[in-house]
C-alpha cells in the first residue's frame, strides 16, 4: 500500500473502532486492503429491524484519490442477505454515483459511503431489483468500479 493510502486507511480504522452511526458497525479489518461492515436499515418496512446486511470494501493503492470497491456480499452464517433495491443488483453491485470515479471525491471516507448507501436504503420505497438484473448478473465481467453505471433516477 501506497504510504498516503495505509497513512489515511489506519486514520480512519481508529476512528471507525470508536463511535459510528446507529445501525453500521465494522466487522472485520484485519489488513489495510479488505474491510467488512454490517449494516441495518432503520424505519423502512421493506429491510425488517431484525436484517442486517454485510458490505465488503476493496481499497487500492490509489486510495483516497481512487474510490474504493464496496459491494454487499451474502453470507450464509451468518446469515446476509443482498438488500432489494432500485439500485442494488442481486450479485451485491451499487449503482451509486458517490463510487463511480466521477462521483467520487477523496473527502468521503468508509463512514461516510456506509452513511449514503444506509440513506439510499432507508428512503427507498420499491421493493425491487434494477431493471435487466438478471441479463446484468449473468454477464458482466468488470470489477464495480469500471462499470459505467447511467445515473438517471435520483427517486429511490
Amino acid at each position: 500500500m501506497a504510504g498516503m493510502s495505509s497513512k489515511r486507511l489506519q486514520k480512519e480504522l481508529a476512528k471507525l473502532h470508536g463511535t459510528l452511526p446507529p445501525g453500521i458497525s465494522l466487522v472485520s479489518a484485519e489488513n489495510l486492503r479488505e474491510w467488512q461492515m454490517d449494516m441495518s436499515i432503520p424505519d423502512n418496512p421493506i429491510y425488517p429491524p431484525t436484517e442486517t446486511y454485510r458490505l465488503r470494501f476493496i481499497f487500492s493503492p490509489s486510495y483516497p484519490i481512487e474510490a474504493p470497491e464496496v459491494v454487499f456480499v451474502q453470507l450464509a452464517n451468518p446469515e446476509r442477505k443482498i438488500p432489494i433495491h432500485p439500485h442494488i443488483y442481486t450479485n451485491g453491485i451499487i449503482c451509486l454515483d458517490l463510487l463511480d470515479s466521477q462521483g467520487w471525491s477523496p473527502v468521503h471516507n468508509v463512514e461516510s459511503i456506509c452513511i449514503s448507501i444506509q440513506s439510499m436504503l432507508a428512503g427507498n420505497t420499491k421493493a425491487e431489483r434494477p431493471p435487466g438484473d438478471a441479463e446484468f448478473v449473468r454477464s458482466n465481467r468488470q470489477r464495480p468500479r469500471d462499470i459505467n453505471f447511467l445515473y438517471h433516477d435520483p427517486s429511490v
